[in-house]
């Protein structure tokens, strides 16, 4: 009987428990939170086979252990990760930062255990345990970064299991999945945490015109802005790198956008809404996101895109 730890009971965390326990019934499921309230919505939810108050506990005993916790976290504590893990045991992780979970960890890694990073790109803006959902991955994509030393064997094993939970799996280097990340993830929370915060800080709109008159736009960035705040303070913390440099280029293209809106150059923002009109085109041919009306608000039963004819 393999056993699986999961540390973390969040989003992720129990939308993974909730499609093991389905998908391998046999699997003994182990997990592992900090925060004790967590840990008794996880027991009367049902979502694992242990529910263990002890770090150290829910680490020894995995086969395959998943870190579901905040990159800061990670780092912080990777010596005592390192350290409790069984020989043999593969670990893993979902963070969307890549290089510096892999520099903390490889540090204390020992050689008879095999790392294999990994980060499921899907999510939504809730987070607990009760936020997750089964086919929570689905369709979405799973980038794995493995280290030089990853075992092929060990690297396969992650594979399936992300295949298994319904992803498509891509692998590349730490290095790309951070500045990929930076700019289809990490940037546009950054500008939805900003322009929402202008918007609640503008003295000749009223707080209540924010919210009264929210146009299409301006919800959307509320509901990226509604993201848990502890988990993307340590995403720009640890892929500062990344995210300032992509942060440059889009202050460098913003400047250009104020020269032509300055100058009337509707030209110049013409050419730039047309292509910009295609991308979207393309996430959706892509199967990321839905064409539906609203962008499927109105099927609320059904919050994720369908499913590849």
């Amino acid at each position: 009987m393999r056993k699986i730890s999961l540390i973390g009971l969040g989003l992720i965390g129990s939308s993974m428990a909730r499609d093991i326990k389905a998908i391998y019934p046999d699997d003994h499921l182990i997990a592992y939170d900090s925060n004790p309230e967590v840990r008794a919505r996880v027991q009367e939810l049902g979502l694992v086979d242990l529910m263990t108050d002890r770090l150290e506990e829910a680490l020894k005993a995995g086969d395959i252990v998943i870190l579901c916790i905040p990159p800061s976290e990670i780092v912080t504590h990777a010596d005592k990760i390192a350290r409790a893990l069984k020989p043999g045991a593969i670990l893993s992780d979902v963070s969307s930062v890549k290089r510096s979970v892999i520099e903390a960890i490889s540090a204390h890694l020992p050689e008879s255990v095999h790392f294999v990073p990994a980060h499921p790109v899907s999510g939504t803006e809730n987070s607990g345990p009760d936020a997750g959902h089964r086919d929570l991955f689905r369709d979405r994509w799973c980038i794995i970064t493995p280290v030089d030393r990853t075992c092929p064997e060990k690297v396969a094993t992650i594979r399936t299991l992300w295949e298994d939970l319904g992803s498509e799996v891509e692998q590349m280097t730490p290095e790309h999945h951070d500045i990929v990340l930076a700019v289809t993830s990490h940037i546009p929370h950054l500008i939805a945490y900003t322009i929402v915060g202008t918007a609640n800080d503008l003295e000749s709109v009223t707080r209540s015109e924010v919210i009264k008159y929210s146009a299409g736009g301006f919800r959307d960035f509320t509901r990226i802005a509604a993201s848990d705040p502890t988990m993307w303070r340590d995403i720009f913390l640890n892929n500062k790198d990344a995210v300032l440099e992509v942060l440059q280029r889009f202050s460098e293209d913003l400047t250009a956008l104020q020269r032509a809106i300055r100058w009337g150059d509707g030209a110049t923002l013409f050419d730039l809404f047309t292509r910009t009109r295609a991308i979207r085109r393309s996430v959706i041919a892509a199967h990321q996101d839905t064409e539906l009306d609203n962008f499927g608000r109105d099927q609320l039963s059904d919050p994720q895109p369908k499913s590849k004819p």
